[in-house]
C-alpha cells in the first residue's frame, strides 16, 4: 500500500467516530426550537444514535459474505449516495404532535442525518475488517482500532462544547462536517485503493485467516448483548439525573456519553485486561456507596450528587466493558461482536429513552439499570475465607444464607418507615451499616450482593418512593420530565417538584388560596409588574405568560383582562387545570387560554402586537432552555407586545449567571432594562407565606416607557432602588440561534458546590 496501514486506519476509524459523535450535539441543539430544553431531547437522540448504530453494523456485517472487491465498490458507492443528503439537516417544520414528542424527533432524524449517520457508522467494524486483511503486522489483532473509534468520538464530544460551540455558528458547523465527510470519504477511498492492489479477495466466510472456528453459542453473545446493554441504559439515566438538574445543554448532556466512551478506550486499549479488574474490584462499593442514595432526592447536594453519579456510571461502565472485552471471539467474528454490542446499546437505551417515560411516574429506571449492573459486574470475592462463608456446611454459613435476607429486608422495611437525612439516629446509622456489611460480605455472590443492594436503596428512599408512586394524581411523568406534588403539613401548602426544583406553591388555606407564591409573590418583579398592569393598559390589560407551572401568576388577573399561557407540556396542563392539583386558575381566571407548544414558535403565530404585559417563566428544572434567550427570541417576544408593552423575564437559577446574557440581549437590541432581586421578608413566613427569592428583569422599547414602568410598578422614590441597572460590564456577545455558549454563564464551580 502507498499509505502505511495501521496509521491510515487509525486515521479512518478515528475520523468517522469523530464525525459521529461531533453530529450528535448538534443535532440535539437544532432541535430545541421544538422541543424545548427536555433531557429526553437528548436522550431521544441517544436512541436514534444507538438505532443507527445498530443499522452500520448490520451493514458492516452483512458485507463479510462479499468478496473484498465487491465491498470495497458497495461500500463506495453507499458514501458517495449518503453525501447527497448534505449538508447536515432536521426538517422540523410544524412540531410534534402532543404526546409524540419521541416518535417525531426520531422520524426527523431518520429523515434528516439517517443516510449519513448509517454509512458513518459502518466505519469502526468494516474498517477493521478490512484491516485485519492488509500485509500489517498487526492485522490479526485489529481490536486496537476499536479503541481508536473510541477515541474520535470522545474527542468529537468534547470538541463540540469547547472548540464548534463557543465560536463557531450552527451553518459553519454543517459545512465544517460536510468538509469531514469528504475528507473521511478520500481515506477510506486510499485504503480501498491500496487493498484493491493487494488483490486479496474475500471468501464467504467472514475472514480468509484464522481458519475454522466453532459456532458462537446464543447463551455467549446474549451475554455480550446484556453487558453492553446495561452500561447503555445507564447512561441515558444518568443524563437525565444531570441534565434536569442542571440544565439540557450539550455542555451537560456530553458528560455522561465521555464517560462512557471512555470506558470502552480503556476496556479495548493495551492495557484493558488491568483497567477493567481494577473497575470490577471498585465497582461492587462504589454501587453501595453512591448507588445506595439511588432513590434520594438531594436537592440540597444536587451538584454533588450528580458528579457522584458520573463517578459511579464511568466505573460500572469500564467494569462492564472490560468483562465484554475480555470475552471477544476470534477476528473472523469481528463484525458479529459489534453487532451484539450495538444491539445491546439500542436496547439499553430503548428501556432508557423510550419504554421507562411510558411504564414509570418516576426514574426507576435508574435503580433498576443499578441492580442490573450489581449482577452483572465479574466481582470476586474480598478474600478466600469471605467466599469460603457462603458455601460451607458450617452453622456460619448456613445463618448467613438462611438469616441474611431475612434480617436485610427486615432493616430495609423498618428504615423505610423512619430514615430521614435530617433526624438521623443512632439506630439509623447502625441498621445502614448492618445491611451495607451484608453486602460486602456478599460480594462475589452475584444474586446475594444484588438483593442486600436492593434493600440498601430501599432503606434509602426507595419504599418512600414506591409509596409515592400509589397515590393517584401525586405524580406525572412526560417527555419533558416527572413532575411531583407534595403536601408539606407544617407550612399548609402544596407544592409542584420537577426534578429537584419547586416550580410553584399554593397555601391548603382557603384564605391565602389566591395569593401568588414562591417567585411570584406580589412584592417579587412580575408580581408588582402585574398588578401594575391596569395603572399602564387600563382594566382591559392583554397579558402573557410563558411556562404555566402551578398557574400562580393567573391570580394577578382582574376583570376585564384577557390572558393567555404558553406552554410546552400537556401533562402540566392537565395537572394544573384539568385535575385541579392546584386551584389558582379556577379560582382567579377560569377562562384563561392555553396554548400547546413551545413559547418561541407558538408566539412567533400571534398577531403582532397581541399583548401588552408578557412574561417569560420557562424552566426545566433550574433551567432555561437556550432557544428562548437568543435574539431572535427576543424579536420574537417584543413582535408579540404592543409598542408600550413590558417584557419581563425570570432569570433565577442555580448553576448560571443569567443577568449578563440577558444584558447582552438588551444592548444587542437597543433596549431598556431593569433588574429586580427579590428576598422575601421573615414577616413573611411568620404569617405563613411561602415565598421565595428571585430575580427578575424588566424589558421596554424606550427608556421613556421604562419611567412609565418604573412609575406604575414601584410609585415613589423607591423605584430606582427597587429596580436596578443591569450588570453589562464584561460586555460579552448576544446569544443567537447561529452562536450561543453557555461556558461564559457558568457560575464558579466553588458557588455551585456551596
Amino acid at each position: 500500500m502507498a499509505v502505511p496501514a495501521r496509521p491510515l486506519f487509525i486515521l479512518i476509524v478515528g475520523l468517522g467516530s469523530f464525525l459521529l459523535f461531533l453530529v450528535q450535539p448538534l443535532i440535539a441543539r437544532a432541535a430545541l426550537p421544538q422541543l424545548g430544553g427536555a433531557p429526553a431531547v437528548w436522550n431521544t437522540a441517544m436512541l436514534f444514535y444507538q438505532g443507527a448504530l445498530l443499522l452500520g453494523y448490520l451493514y458492516a456485517h452483512a458485507l463479510q459474505r462479499l468478496t473484498l472487491q465487491a465491498q470495497i465498490a458497495l461500500h463506495m458507492g453507499v458514501l458517495l449516495a449518503a453525501a447527497a443528503t448534505l449538508p447536515l439537516s432536521l426538517p422540523v417544520e410544524g412540531g410534534p404532535p402532543p404526546g409524540e414528542e419521541a416518535l417525531w424527533l426520531l422520524a426527523r432524524m431518520a429523515l434528516g442525518i439517517g443516510p449519513l449517520f448509517v454509512a458513518v457508522a459502518a466505519q469502526a467494524p468494516l474498517m477493521q475488517a478490512w484491516f485485519a486483511r492488509s500485509p500489517d503486522p498487526e492485522a490479526v489483532n485489529p481490536w486496537f482500532l476499536y479503541a481508536a473509534s473510541n477515541a474520535g468520538s470522545l474527542a468529537g464530544l468534547l470538541a463540540y462544547p469547547f472548540l464548534l460551540e463557543p465560536f463557531l455558528g450552527l451553518s459553519l458547523q454543517r459545512l465544517g462536517w460536510s468538509a469531514g465527510y469528504a475528507g473521511l470519504v478520500a481515506l477510506v477511498g486510499m485504503a480501498a485503493m491500496g487493498l484493491w492492489r493487494e488483490g486479496r479477495a474475500m471468501p464467504a466466510a467472514p475472514l480468509a485467516a484464522g481458519g475454522a472456528q466453532p459456532r458462537l453459542g446464543l447463551a455467549r453473545q446474549a451475554r455480550w448483548v446484556a453487558l453492553a446493554a446495561v452500561p447503555s441504559g445507564l447512561m441515558l439515566s444518568t443524563t437525565t439525573h444531570i441534565t434536569t438538574d442542571i440544565m439540557a445543554m450539550p455542555l451537560l448532556w456530553v458528560l455522561p456519553l465521555s464517560l462512557y466512551l471512555l470506558s470502552f478506550i480503556l476496556a479495548f486499549g493495551h492495557h484493558g485486561a488491568t483497567w477493567g479488574r481494577r473497575a470490577t474490584i471498585a465497582a461492587p462499593f462504589l454501587l453501595l456507596v453512591f448507588g445506595g442514595a439511588g432513590f434520594l432526592s438531594l436537592d440540597r447536594a444536587a451538584t454533588l450528587y450528580g458528579l457522584s453519579s458520573l463517578l459511579l456510571l464511568a466505573v460500572v461502565a469500564t467494569a462492564l466493558h472490560g468483562a465484554v472485552a475480555a470475552d471477544r471471539p476470534a477476528v473472523r467474528q469481528l463484525t458479529r461482536f459489534y453487532l451484539m454490542l450495538a444491539l445491546g446499546g439500542m436496547l439499553g437505551g430503548l428501556f432508557a429513552a423510550l419504554l421507562a417515560p411510558l411504564l414509570f411516574d418516576w426514574v426507576y429506571e435508574h435503580p433498576i439499570l443499578l441492580l442490573l449492573a450489581a449482577l452483572l459486574v465479574p466481582a470476586r470475592p474480598l478474600t478466600q475465607r469471605i467466599g469460603r462463608l457462603w458455601i460451607g456446611r458450617g452453622p456460619v454459613a448456613r445463618g448467613l444464607r438462611v438469616l441474611a435476607p431475612p434480617v436485610s429486608l427486615a432493616l430495609s422495611w423498618w428504615l423505610g418507615a423512619n430514615f430521614s437525612t435530617v433526624a438521623l439516629t443512632p439506630w439509623m446509622v447502625g441498621a445502614v451499616a448492618l445491611i451495607v456489611a451484608l453486602a460486602v460480605l456478599a460480594i462475589g455472590r452475584p444474586f446475594a450482593f444484588t438483593f442486600h443492594f436492593l434493600m440498601l436503596m430501599l432503606a434509602l428512599g426507595g419504599w418512600q418512593q414506591i409509596d409515592i408512586s400509589t397515590v393517584r394524581d401525586a405524580r406525572v411523568r412526560s417527555f419533558f420530565g416527572v413532575y411531583a406534588i407534595q403536601n408539606v403539613q407544617s407550612s399548609q401548602t402544596r407544592r409542584l417538584q420537577h426534578g429537584t426544583t419547586m416550580h410553584g406553591i399554593q397555601s391548603l388555606d382557603p384564605m391565602k388560596s389566591r395569593i401568588p407564591m414562591s417567585y411570584y409573590a406580589p412584592e417579587s418583579g412580575v408580581g408588582l409588574a402585574f398588578q401594575a398592569a391596569p395603572a399602564l393598559f387600563g382594566p382591559g390589560a392583554r397579558m402573557g405568560f410563558v411556562g404555566l407551572g402551578a398557574g400562580s401568576l393567573a391570580c394577578y388577573a382582574r376583570p376585564g383582562q384577557a390572558w393567555t399561557v404558553f406552554e410546552i407540556d400537556p401533562a402540566i396542563v392537565d395537572l394544573t387545570i384539568g385535575r385541579r392539583a392546584f386551584t389558582y386558575v379556577a379560582q382567579c381566571k377560569p377562562d384563561i387560554r392555553i396554548v400547546l407548544g413551545d413559547a418561541r414558535l407558538t408566539l412567533a403565530r400571534a398577531p403582532k402586537g397581541s399583548f401588552d404585559m408578557l412574561a417569560v417563566d420557562a424552566f426545566s428544572s433550574d433551567s432555561i432552555p437556550l432557544h428562548l434567550l437568543t435574539v431572535e427570541a427576543l424579536r420574537t417576544y417584543m413582535a408579540a407586545l404592543q409598542a408600550e408593552g413590558v417584557l419581563l423575564i425570570h432569570i433565577s437559577n442555580r448553576f448560571l449567571d443569567l443577568e449578563p446574557v440577558v444584558a447582552a440581549l438588551v444592548r444587542h437590541e437597543g433596549l431598556a432594562a431593569r433588574r429586580l432581586l427579590y428576598f422575601p421578608r421573615a414577616a413573611s413566613a411568620r404569617a405563613g407565606l411561602s415565598f421565595s427569592g428571585s430575580d427578575w428583569v424588566a424589558v421596554t422599547r424606550t427608556e421613556e416607557g421604562m419611567a412609565r414602568f418604573l412609575a406604575a410598578a414601584a410609585p415613589g422614590p423607591e423605584a430606582e432602588s427597587l429596580w436596578g441597572e443591569l450588570d453589562d460590564s464584561e460586555g460579552r456577545p448576544a446569544w443567537t440561534d447561529e452562536r450561543a455558549s453557555i461556558l461564559p454563564a457558568l457560575k464558579p464551580l466553588a458557588e455551585l458546590l456551596s
